[in-house]
């Protein structure tokens, strides 16, 4: 029964406490701690993330006010700012990491069937990566330029559920074309990159793993033209081609033939050439297959608009990191609820409920599925008229 719980404490139900637990006995993350727990720490940046607090002095005096509720919200420590600062300085950010990872495997799992806009059986990845600017003076570790420091966040987007599923945090300096190192192919599954990217020996790579790759050529491309398929241009789709790249050093770095999609987006008014190593979709499946990359940069405008992670709540790298990866666990989490609940409102809807209604002790599926349109209509019909 969820009477008498506050909204926060039944969102929280839908986190396990034992694969909690196992995240931090494997960092041993209670070494020498006595009463603040990892758990009360990770429960005050999820408050504090989605309520929006900016420093630790708000999310210090948010909490106190609503002392006699915290226990049933799950706290079990005193919330004192210099001891939730400590906790960000040394506990091993890699608890709240594996914390998110296991929360995106659920969320992976009960998102696997929704459709993304395009016909596609296999799995689609959208690689792309944002900067989060940083003070250098504040940063020091975060070196990006000469007087500007940064920390970049690369990410893997399943495009079926807009769910991160791989993610890397470096500092401003890594060119993302580098994370095509580390990245663990997927068999059969596609991945949409941007021109960042394009380089062809890391192409090769991805192709030898038998993934396939989506992305746009550069305007001073150079190939060789071999042959071309008959294409329907009322679509948009201008050429279909079977090319290879021309000069040694792409030559060398990808020594197998592409597929050239030429594409005239009529909305934009623009002309986009795509390059895969795909030979069997139609074409105009890949330059949708490209079109859903944008949900990447949905994904990115999210994290820096509604999740609070741009003012930071310590200045280490450790701090940075928790903040990040704790961000990412609540995005997840709602995402989560979303489905499992089966409500129709966006994530943002819900988040924005969320922010001010954590105190509230009403159902939970019932404060995130009231009737927006029947209270929009009541506050239209209490409004003044000037005119009358």
């Amino acid at each position: 029964m969820n009477a008498g719980r506050t909204i926060f404490a039944q969102l929280m139900d839908f986190v396990s406490p034992y694969e909690f637990r196992r995240c931090v006995d494997r960092y041993a993350g209670h070494y020498k701690v006595q009463r603040f727990s990892c758990w009360d720490q990770f429960l005050c940046l999820a408050f504090a993330q989605l309520t929006y607090r900016e420093s630790l002095r708000d999310i210090q005096a948010c909490l106190r006010v609503a002392q006699p509720k915290l226990y049933h919200m799950g706290f079990r420590g005193t919330v004192a700012r210099n001891t939730l600062a400590h906790a960000n300085e040394v506990r091993d950010w890699r608890i709240y990491a594996d914390f998110a990872q296991g929360l995106i495997a659920i969320a992976r799992t009960l998102y696997a069937t929704d459709a993304f806009g395009v016909e596609l059986a296999q799995t689609a990845y959208a690689l792309d990566a944002t900067i989060i600017d940083l003070c250098l003076a504040l940063f020091p570790w975060a070196a990006f330029r000469k007087r500007k420091g940064a920390v970049k966040l690369h990410t893997l987007l399943d495009l079926r559920s807009n769910i991160p599923t791989v993610l890397f945090i470096t500092t401003g300096r890594v060119h993302d074309v580098n994370i095509l190192d580390t990245l663990v192919v997927e068999a059969g599954a596609f991945y949409v990159l941007d021109r960042g990217y394009l380089d062809f020996t890391r192409l090769y790579r991805l192709h030898q793993a038998q993934g396939f790759f989506v992305t746009r050529a550069k305007r001073n491309f150079r190939f060789r033209y071999l042959d071309s398929r008959p294409v329907d241009r009322t679509t948009g789709v201008y050429s279909d081609q079977t090319i290879r790249l021309y000069g040694f050093y792409s030559k060398r770095g990808y020594p197998e033939r592409l597929r050239r999609v030429r594409f005239f987006d009529r909305e934009k008014r623009k002309w986009l050439v795509f390059l895969t190593n795909n030979f069997a979709l139609p074409p105009l499946q890949i330059a949708q297959l490209y079109k859903c990359r944008w949900q990447v940069e949905l994904f990115f405008k999210w994290i820096k608009q509604h999740l609070r992670i741009k003012a930071f709540y310590g200045t280490s790298e450790n701090a940075v990191k928790t903040q990040i990866w704790t961000a990412i666990a609540v995005y997840v989490l709602v995402a989560i609820v979303k489905k499992r609940l089966h409500l129709e409102a966006s994530l943002y809807t819900i988040l924005q409920i969320l922010s001010v209604s954590l105190f509230e002790k009403i159902p939970l599926v019932e404060a995130l599925t009231l009737s927006q349109g029947s209270a929009l209509e009541d506050d239209l019909g209490n409004q003044l008229n000037l005119f009358d």
